[in-house]
């Protein structure tokens, strides 16, 4: 257990994001494979807390539904018309226990970058200060929109004065609220009753608990963060690629401080739930997307992007596109493959060039080299499908299935007509067109006999350059035909 912890977090998402020009809710944009929310909420996780409270209001019901996702245990708070910080604390207050005493810490659902390791050292610097109130600030290089720390000449915190309500002088003010706390939770609601809406935005500020404490006697103190990322908030989409760029940069280096190469981090973009194992090799412009989960070895990429796909020790992707798939160990896929979700591919198994596969199971060793489609199939272990190969799932009203048994060697222009059965070892011809069912060890044709139309293109197409070296060439062969043996 966490040596230092707080009683509750209630995190702020009741703002609308206006400056996003979204039909989405701010908190619910995505970086990194999650939504800001869910950023913030793994932060405050992170610090152990006995409550857990979301505050909300604009889009109430996608967002609660989004929290039911992601941790079912979060206890919904709504904020009612009185705007302002300070009201929607006292929302989330309202639905915690009216005798909860301890620490509760206050942050916001909009700032991504910040971790439970940053909230763990608030609540730590809180408890060891015996402090009623300690405030998260930071220096940015420019401080234009945020609140400023107000201290007295023995520096001592004594407010924080909105930068819209803030004079020239409190301007200059370096020093700036980063918006997240750990409070007294007595000292707290305590404050809030006396929090008035006496400012420019005509809302009850949060950041004036800090002023009343001080004047009640409380002790007031700043834990000052050097990392800024960690303080900054997304209001703009300018803000979020800023932010999600910041986000990709440290995952990516953090995997490669545990093993990984990756040959070009600027091209490369590795979501927050991916899992990594050593020695995993990534090429340029390759994106590991949602919770895939990559093994020891493997090498990705170039200009590949695989989404909630699960790849075991030693594989090979290359310039892929994948979705909701299974790789085998050893097993190679691509250039130029397209992985769709149910497709699971054996133990060095090999889905080839320019070939698409969906709700199929590819059996250890089997092989669909070239050019082909394969959907709602199965592929028995050893089996090699012949290039440019067509498996005919859809009839236009219902999907259905076919299955190739254990090595099965198939020609190449093949289409199997589903459902049908190929037996095991079986083999089929090239351009042939199965309807029916293949018993093991049959060769299965179905086209006909060649035959020749002489002189069809002299016919048909006089006067072409095909015409004109097909007589050519008819006449040395007569020519060859009448020389004695």
């Amino acid at each position: 257990m966490t040596a230092h912890r707080p009683t509750a977090v209630i995190v702020l998402a009741a703002g609308g994001g206006t400056r996003m020009k979204s039909d989405t809710a701010k908190v619910l944009h995505p970086i990194g494979g999650r939504s800001l929310l869910r950023h913030a909420l793994t932060a405050a996780r992170g610090t152990e807390p006995d409550h857990l409270v979301v505050v909300v209001r604009h889009d109430r019901e996608r967002i609660v539904d989004h929290v039911g996702v992601v941790d079912p245990m979060v206890v919904i708070a709504d904020q009612d018309e009185v705007p302002g910080t300070g009201r929607a604390v006292e929302c989330g207050l309202a639905v915690l226990p009216a005798d909860l005493e301890g620490t509760v810490v206050v942050t916001m659902g909009d700032v991504p970058l910040l971790t439970g390791e940053t909230l763990r050292g608030l609540v730590a610097a809180h408890d060891e200060t015996a402090s009623a109130v300690t405030v998260i600030t930071a220096s940015p290089a420019d401080p234009t929109g945020y609140g400023r720390i107000l201290r007295d000449d023995a520096g001592n915190v004594v407010a924080n004065v909105e930068h819209k309500d803030a004079s020239d002088e409190q301007r200059k003010i370096a020093e700036v609220n980063a918006g997240l706390y750990a409070f007294d939770v007595g000292v707290l609601r305590e404050a809030l009753t006396q929090v008035s809406n006496d400012n420019t935005q005509q809302e009850r500020y949060l950041t004036d608990v800090l002023a009343v404490v001080h004047a009640s006697g409380g002790k007031v103190t700043a834990h000052q963060l050097d990392d800024l990322w960690q303080t900054e908030g997304v209001n703009d989409r300018v803000q979020l690629a800023r932010l999600g760029a910041e986000l990709n940069r440290r995952t990516v280096e953090a995997w490669m401080r545990e093993g990984v190469t990756v040959v070009d981090p600027r091209t490369t973009w590795i979501d927050a739930d991916v899992s990594l194992g050593r020695d995993v090799t990534i090429q340029p412009q390759t994106q590991l997307l949602g919770a895939s989960t990559v093994g020891s070895g493997v090498t990705l990429g170039p200009d590949t992007t695989l989404t909630d796909v699960e790849i075991a020790d030693g594989a090979s992707v290359i310039r892929t596109q994948g979705s909701l798939a299974v790789i085998g160990a050893g097993a190679t896929v691509g250039p130029f493959a397209y992985l769709r979700p149910g497709t699971v591919l054996g133990v060095k198994g090999k889905i080839g060039t320019f070939v698409e596969t969906k709700n199929t199971q590819i059996g250890d060793g089997a092989k669909v080299p070239h050019l082909s489609y394969v959907g709602d199939a199965e592929i028995g272990e050893g089996s090699n499908i012949g290039a440019g190969t067509i498996f005919a799932n859809y009839d236009g009203v219902e999907k259905h299935h076919t299955t190739i048994g254990r090595h099965v060697k198939t020609g190449s222009h093949n289409v199997f007509v589903a459902p049908v059965r190929v037996g095991d070892g079986a083999a089929t011809g090239g351009g042939a067109v199965v309807r029916r069912d293949v018993p093991p060890g049959a060769l299965a044709v179905s086209t006909g006999p060649q035959r020749h139309i002489e002189d069809w293109v002299q016919r048909k197409r006089p006067g072409t350059k095909a015409a004109e070296v097909a007589a050519a060439a008819a006449g040395e062969d007569s020519e060859e035909d009448q020389e004695p043996t």
